[in-house]
């Protein structure tokens, strides 16, 4: 009997970069953390009449968590620009945000491509000089969907 290849597996941790169609700069892909890709089907119960041993439960639409993007600040940035316009002047301009796992050759090994993105909230960490800390900017964004592409 042959033997079966073990598909490889990659670290969540490994490497990964954060495209932003129409944001472009030196450090706009780089994040520390990301969260927030998942998504849900909930559902709704619906009781038949004469049937008194379940309740049938119906799936509804997908729910998707917010997708959360954090990274030490950066001066004279596009994207902190796009989502500022969105929070501060309501000026929502829905983009595609790609989010790509790299090897160590920086190759994309898996990319998730969320779809209608736009800032919901800015945030800033806390500021505290006892922990010498790096500042860093936290930003939220709502999608319709997401797909992985690759």
């Amino acid at each position: 009997m042959p033997k079966q290849a073990v598909p490889p597996i990659y670290p969540a941790a490994f490497s990964f970069k954060v495209e932003v169609t129409g944001v472009k700069g030196p450090y706009e892909g780089s994040f520390q953390e990301v969260s927030g890709i998942s998504v849900k089907l909930n559902t709704e119960p619906l009781k038949e009449g004469g049937e008194n041993t379940f309740i049938r439960r119906l799936p509804l639409p997908p729910q998707y968590e917010n997708l959360i993007l954090k990274r030490g600040v950066v001066l004279n940035s596009g994207l902190i620009g796009w989502a500022r316009d969105a929070v501060e002047k309501f000026m929502i301009k829905p983009a595609t945000v790609d989010v790509s796992l790299l090897d160590a050759t920086q190759l994309p090994i898996a990319t998730w491509s969320f779809l209608n993105a736009y800032p919901v909230a800015l945030k800033i960490s806390e500021l505290k000089a006892q922990e010498n800390a790096i500042a860093c900017e936290i930003l939220e964004l709502a999608y319709d969907s997401f797909k992985r592409i690759k």
